[in-house]
């Protein structure tokens, strides 16, 4: 080949690779920093979640060959802090027809299963997956088994554990149970609306112990069952007892459209759920519309907050999702408790429904970057408070606010964030807005102008809970926002609502807000308003 023939051919190659870096679309502002999520690929519910050998593991329902559903593996991934998270390797795959679908992860320190280790001896750092396989004739429930922390995999040749050749029988979650020195699964009979409890020694060989369903809503079908136990505390932080929750995902008929998840209190004896209240009716972990298929993170310490996480979506547009790229995330993680209610006197432990608190976890790291505090501890009115915000430094697009709000007499309160306009009384293009409805006795998220709201019929939505302190003089908010969604902690974190947006990257206004009230009436105040930006 001639120097001239050279030059010409690197020549052509420059041009070629310049045209196919034009072809290739520009990543959209949508990817999220602060919520797992793995492009290219399509991934839905959080599976197996575990803390082992000093990372968080999660693994997912992903499709590795493309970001529509299907072909049903697990990812994995890995983290130290629960924000920065490594990808790894496919863990379980899609073989010989059979689909893998949800289920959890455990350590088998004890090598009760014989997997890991010959018998008699432990197996620290044996992880052991449970799981539904999927065939077009039936749902099983299997194990498979790691040595390596997860990096490689060995399916049990005595697949499946479990087979009652049934259609829909899937997502088993597994626990040690030590009152009954067992492992206990919950798994869902999703079109009965039941979950079915079995017991092992083994993670082998499985017995039936109990059901318990139906119960709340049963508009959809049963999905992602978990059970755990969690503290109870008074409104002063103070250690009451301990209570069971069963958490249960519905694949429609949720608060505001779609899919969501509910929860139960009771008390678990190993067997059998008992339900503190079976006609307090339905309750809602997340009044959103993008929270589902929850599940809580295993071998964590005993002194160590109950952790859990869900996918970040709704089967109601889940396959229109604007690429990211890529098509699915998680939610932030979140520590769970429950509380006791603030009546006088004080109820008997177990006399009235308790509530599920959630709150966001965000590493300490991602707190440090930046912290502004507006008008704490005494009151500002609202122009008060937005005069200080435009005072401040921005905080961009990805960001942690925390303030309480009173409403006074205001029919409606509260604060618009990812506004295209930073002008308060300048209607914008776009904004997501997040208030109080005092005459509804109503915390919403409303999304309706939030940006791209096209691809979906079911996206624009006012998204409502019914507060559970409408009497209270002040509410507390903790909102965490990424590139495309909004996580609202009301309440102290007793009422949540999770929810996707899509605004353009220029929508970085945020103010507070209310409608007017008559002169001299109460008007709308805030307080203890602190401003995280967490973005890179």
């Amino acid at each position: 080949m001639t120097r001239l023939s050279r030059i010409l051919l690197i020549a052509f190659a420059l041009i070629f690779a310049a045209q196919a870096n034009a072809q290739q679309p520009a990543a959209p502002d949508w990817q999220p920093q602060l919520h797992f999520s793995a492009p290219p690929n399509w991934i839905n519910d959080p599976n197996g979640p575990i803390f082992l050998n000093g990372q968080y593991h999660l693994f997912f329902q992903l499709n590795p060959f493309g970001d529509q559903w299907g072909h049903m593996s697990w990812g994995h991934a890995v983290s130290a802090d629960l924000l920065q998270w490594k990808v790894l390797p496919v863990a379980l795959r899609e073989e010989n027809g059979v689909a893998i679908f949800s289920g959890s992860t455990v350590e088998d320190r004890d090598n009760t299963s014989g997997l890991c280790a010959p018998a008699g001896q432990k197996s620290p750092g044996c992880m052991v997956a449970i799981y539904t396989g999927n065939s077009q004739e039936k749902q099983t429930q299997n194990i498979a088994y790691s040595t390596d922390a997860g990096t490689t995999w060995t399916k049990f040749a005595g697949n499946p554990v479990i087979d009652l050749g049934l259609k829909a029988f899937r997502d088993p979650k597994v626990f040690w149970h030590a009152a009954s020195s067992s492992w206990v699964m919950v798994v869902a009979l999703p079109n009965d609306h039941k979950v079915r409890f079995y017991r092992s020694a083994n993670l082998r060989q499985w017995q039936a112990a109990g059901e318990f369903g139906p119960s709340g809503a049963v508009a959809g079908e049963w999905e992602c069952p978990d059970l755990f136990e969690l503290p109870v505390r008074d409104y002063n932080g103070n250690y009451q007892e301990n209570r069971w929750v069963l958490s249960v995902n519905v694949s429609a008929g949720g608060p505001n459209g779609g899919s969501a998840d509910q929860y139960f209190v009771g008390m678990f004896d190993g067997s059998r759920f008992n339900l503190d209240h079976p006609d307090s009716g339905t309750h809602w972990a997340d009044w959103g519309k993008d929270f589902y298929a929850s599940t809580s993170f295993s071998n964590l310490a005993p002194d160590h907050d109950r952790l859990w996480i869900a996918w970040m979506d709704n089967w109601q547009y889940a396959a229109k999702l604007p690429s990211l790229p890529g098509r699915g995330e998680m939610t932030v993680p979140r520590a769970l408790s429950l509380r006791q209610p603030p009546t006088h006197p004080a109820p008997t432990p177990g006399q009235e429904p308790l509530a599920l608190v959630q709150k966001p976890v965000l590493s300490v790291a991602a707190h440090q970057k930046y912290r502004a505090m507006f008008g704490a501890p005494q009151y500002q009115t609202i122009e008060e408070a937005n005069a200080r915000l435009a005072k401040g430094k921005a905080p961009g697009r990805v960001f942690e606010l925390r303030f309480e709000l009173d409403p006074g007499e205001a029919a409606e309160a509260g604060l618009r964030l990812r506004r295209s306009s930073n002008e308060p009384n300048e209607r914008a293009l776009e904004e997501t807005i997040v208030g109080i409805d005092t005459e509804k006795g109503q915390i919403f998220v409303d999304r309706t102008r939030s940006g791209k709201t096209d691809w979906s019929p079911e996206f624009p939505a006012r998204m409502t809970a019914p507060m559970r302190h409408s009497q209270a003089q002040t509410t507390r908010f903790d909102i965490v926002v990424d590139e495309n969604s909004v996580e609202v902690f009301a309440e102290d974190g007793e009422t949540v609502l999770s929810s996707l947006i899509f605004p353009s990257a220029g929508s970085t206004g945020v103010d507070f807000y209310m409608t007017p009230v008559p002169p001299g009436s109460e008007p709308a105040r805030v307080r203890d308003f602190e401003v995280f930006p967490l973005g890179k």
